[in-house]
């Protein structure tokens, strides 16, 4: 027989259904890693251990569990929580581009990035079209007005 889930708990389940960019850069590295092992990748081609290392991978990731943490509390929030919410993950990526010399995150993995937090949003109830909107903003200009990578 079927339990009934709470919504709290939908939230929950809900918000694993993006996947954090560090989940697809650490798939990238191992798979590298793979191929060097094997033989099958040039060591002269090989970049991510580089591009992605554990330090900036580790501190990328506790930011976005802090945003993670704060997500439940948006749903039916307004406009200047979710806002809030948004400067503070962006500031917080900041804090860990400038830790890796201004370098830490390239086109992709900006795209990526922004996209996470756009997904992550829409996952919690928030509609990031209306919102930006609302302040007179396209959709893909969510985390401009503090986003310095």
């Amino acid at each position: 027989m079927w339990e009934r889930a709470s919504l709290s708990d939908l939230r929950y389940t809900v918000r694993f259904m993006t996947e954090r960019p560090t989940t697809h850069w650490r798939r990238g590295v191992a798979e590298e890693a793979a191929e060097l092992s094997a033989g099958i990748l040039d060591p002269e081609c090989a970049y991510r251990v580089e591009l992605f290392p554990e330090k900036l991978l580790l501190e990328t990731d506790a930011v976005l569990d802090t945003f993670e943490a704060e997500l439940p509390t948006v749903a039916g929030g307004d406009d200047a929580q979710i806002f809030a919410v948004v400067e503070r993950v962006v500031l917080a990526l900041n804090a860990v581009n400038e830790d890796h010399d201004e370098s830490a995150f390239e086109t992709d993995e900006r795209e990526r990035l922004c996209a996470y937090i756009d997904e992550a949003l829409t996952e919690h109830g928030v509609d990031v079209r209306a919102l930006t909107a609302r302040r007179g903003l396209g959709r893909h200009e969510l985390t401009d007005q503090w986003r310095d990578w």
